[in-house]
């Protein structure tokens, strides 16, 4: 794992090296900031459900913006093939490009922490759901960072890889707002495997194990699914 280490820790710090992170964190930031306390003012409820609402749709756009890099730069600029000349394994790259994004969203999401303290300043607030909420996040995050890397994996283009992760992570978000127009013996299949279900749930507070089951599954099928990929192009 001392090699996963050392791609963690190069990969992180690679993000705040260029001006992509901040510009990332401001806009993440600046979107859900408006969206948060114009609701919040207007439905003059102190709670968090209005912005844990609308991040799987925020997340769909950012987290393969924070991904689509990861892999695409280094096989185009050849920097892929001297990092497998080391001693790592896929496993190890894998792993430490990942753990490394998932840091990174853990970092975007920080400062909105500020959000839940406001509000119970100026109201009772209910700290059940908003601990669900931010670890639903991470989850959430962590399942829309392994198919982001499994999208940036598949190509050389940056932009290519960033149309592919938030087709892939927008069409789970809007899955279960589909169900109307789906017959009713797949209605079942297709709202479980709606990212935004799984997050509505555990964001509410419930603490059901097939909505960790979920994301753990998601985040196990794309990094799988980049090691297959990765090993083919080798």
């Amino acid at each position: 794992m001392r090699q996963a280490v050392y791609i963690f820790k190069r990969e992180f710090s690679s993000y705040f090296v260029s001006p992509i992170a901040y510009i990332v964190i401001s806009i993440f930031l600046l979107v859900t900031g408006w969206f948060f306390f114009s609701t919040f003012f207007v439905n003059n409820q102190a709670s968090m459900r209005n912005f844990f609402n609308l991040l799987p749709y925020i997340f769909s756009f950012v987290v393969p913006a924070i991904t689509m890099r990861l892999f695409s730069e280094e096989l185009n600029i050849g920097t892929y093939e001297i990092l497998l000349t080391m001693p790592v394994t896929f496993f190890d790259i894998i792993i430490g490009k990942f753990v490394a994004a998932v840091s990174f969203i853990g970092a975007m999401m920080a400062p909105t922490l500020s959000y839940p303290f406001f509000i119970s300043m100026l109201g009772d607030m209910d700290w059940g759901p908003v601990l669900g909420g931010y670890v639903g996040a991470m989850l959430l995050g962590s399942a829309f960072a392994a198919i982001g890397l499994f999208a940036s994996s598949m190509t050389r283009n940056q932009i290519i890889a960033f149309i592919t992760g938030v087709a892939l992570c927008f069409a789970l978000t809007i899955l279960d707002q589909l169900l109307f127009f789906l017959p009713g013996v797949i209605v079942g299949f297709f709202q479980y495997i709606s990212a935004d279900y799984h997050f509505r749930n555990i964001s509410k507070g419930v603490i059901d194990s097939r909505d960790f089951l979920y994301f753990l599954s998601f985040s196990f099928a794309g990094l799988y699914g980049t090691k297959l990929v990765m090993q083919g192009k080798r």
